[in-house]
């Protein structure tokens, strides 16, 4: 995962009380994830890791994890937090659709941003509390607009940022700051507003001090 100066923004407003390492264990997870897919060349081997990780993360809900940073990680500060295996692992199916798709229409593209972005945006919410219908919504349009960073084919990446902005509208008020801080930041993004530029610097300082 690239260093990205906002993600680690974000996690500094999760409060420091175990649930900042709880919500860096859950994003750990979702890129370790995207790893696996953008290293895929073969669909069939990229759905065989993929089922790995389904099948570690349901074993720690009665299991102790293998030797594995993130997976330890998540057993370490999740789980202690009523978040079990079987519920992260609803994430490695929003990660498969970008391997078992042909075709990324509109309606793989909602899957793939239900179960990836939106269940971990509401797991999220399950550990740093706020309005978890809106982190859900709020994290269906963060991974649309994450997917269309990574994506080479430019109609796609358009359709993608097009479903991303609608789902990142509307007020941010009551959802937990970090979770709102990462959709603010693609939020600004799509708007052009350039990263490390001031307006965008203070904008994010904003939300971080009102919550809005």
């Amino acid at each position: 995962m690239h260093h990205d100066p906002e993600r680690d923004l974000a996690l500094a407003y999760a409060p420091d009380d175990g649930r900042r390492a709880a919500l860096s264990a859950l994003l750990a997870l979702d890129a370790a994830l995207g790893d696996v897919v953008r290293s895929t060349t073969q669909p069939a081997l990229g759905q065989i890791r993929l089922a790995w990780w389904r099948e570690q993360l349901a074993k720690l809900d009665d299991a102790p994890p293998p030797a594995m940073p993130v997976l330890e990680a998540l057993a370490a500060h999740v789980l202690p937090r009523g978040v079990g295996g079987v519920a992260l692992s609803g994430i490695v199916d929003g990660w498969d659709v970008l391997i078992e798709e042909e075709s990324l229409d509109d309606g793989a593209l909602d899957r793939f941003a239900s179960q990836r972005g939106g269940q971990l945006f509401a797991l999220a919410a399950r550990v740093l509390g706020g309005d978890a219908a809106k982190a859900t919504r709020l994290g269906h349009g963060w991974a649309l607009f994450d997917l269309a960073r990574h994506q080479s084919d430019p109609q796609i990446a358009a359709r993608a940022d097009t479903l991303a902005a609608k789902a990142l509208s509307g007020p941010l008020a009551g959802v937990a700051r970090s979770l709102g801080m990462l959709a603010l930041s693609a939020r600004l993004e799509l708007a052009g507003v350039p990263q490390g530029g001031p307006k965008r610097a203070a904008r994010l300082m904003w939300f971080g001090l009102a919550g809005r």
